[in-house]
């Protein structure tokens, strides 16, 4: 599975160049029939995806792909899950908090995955063995480096962590009541809490790092918004969970995919 790791590290680097090409013009927005913002940026970043992961000859599954019927995936044990621009709002209000997000599904458990954030440079990447975070990524990354040479510029995850206060993360696009009540329940236990808010996928990522002590998400995501966010969390010791029942983790390839209500922990320092 190296040469896979490694196929879908170089796709996501790809697909953030495009993005970026993009991000430096006037791009025109169009709405989808969910109501969900779209740009050329998301598609040129899904072709490359495509393109790139297909030559592992596993499905992919993208938010810009076309629809695949559950009585076709049901069958699947792997098969990629694919945000080819999550934080579309996010990109269209140049806060640059949006990302490439990739993952491997085996058996409905994210088991492998890639998050890249193109204005900051960042990649995170995790497999069976661990998570790392590599900062100047495109800087750093060649096309014939090994995947145990790219671990080794990377820092393993979790990070070190120095201050004290109880972090949340908080979505930047979905603060809801929930969300609310969540954070006002948690400023009774602890004298000190800091509110952190990010777009897109960034925000497993912080989870995934340490930086943070919760990440609840009330309301519906995609599969796709989570599943490389999950893998990497898993990966660096966390966990993410059902709001509803914390013993048991999130699932992947459901008929509608869509999450239910999660909340996600960080590894135990």
């Amino acid at each position: 599975m190296k040469d896979h790791f490694l196929l879908a590290i170089h796709a996501a680097l790809e697909a953030g160049k495009a993005i970026m090409e993009v991000y430096a013009t006037e791009f025109t927005v169009d709405i989808k029939s969910d109501n969900s913002p779209l740009t050329l940026a998301d598609m040129r970043a899904h072709e490359i995806i495509l393109r790139t992961m297909n030559k592992t000859g596993l499905p992919v599954v993208s938010e810009e792909g076309r629809s695949i019927p559950y009585y076709k995936r049901e069958e699947w044990r792997k098969f990629w899950l694919v945000d080819p621009l999550d934080g579309t709002k996010e990109f269209i209000s140049r806060n640059g908090e949006f990302s490439v997000n990739i993952a491997l599904i085996d058996s409905r458990k994210a088991v492998m995955g890639i998050i890249y954030a193109p204005v900051s440079d960042i990649l995170y990447f995790s497999d069976d063995t661990g998570a790392w975070k590599l900062n100047q990524a495109t800087q750093q990354y060649a096309d014939d480096m090994g995947i145990d040479q790219l671990k080794q510029l990377a820092d393993k995850l979790p990070l070190k962590r120095t201050d004290t206060s109880f972090a949340i993360v908080a979505s930047r696009s979905h603060l809801n009541i929930e969300t609310t009540d969540f954070i006002n329940k948690v400023k009774q236990q602890h004298d000190e809490i800091r509110i952190l808010s990010r777009g897109s996928s960034l925000k497993l990522c912080m989870i995934a790092e340490g930086a943070a002590d919760v990440y609840p998400r009330f309301g519906v995501t995609s599969e796709w918004d989570t599943a490389a966010g999950h893998a990497i969390v898993s990966a660096a010791g966390g966990k993410v969970v059902r709001i509803d029942d914390e013993s048991t983790e999130l699932i992947y390839n459901n008929d509608s995919m869509e999450n239910v209500p999660f909340i996600a922990y960080p590894p135990k320092s």
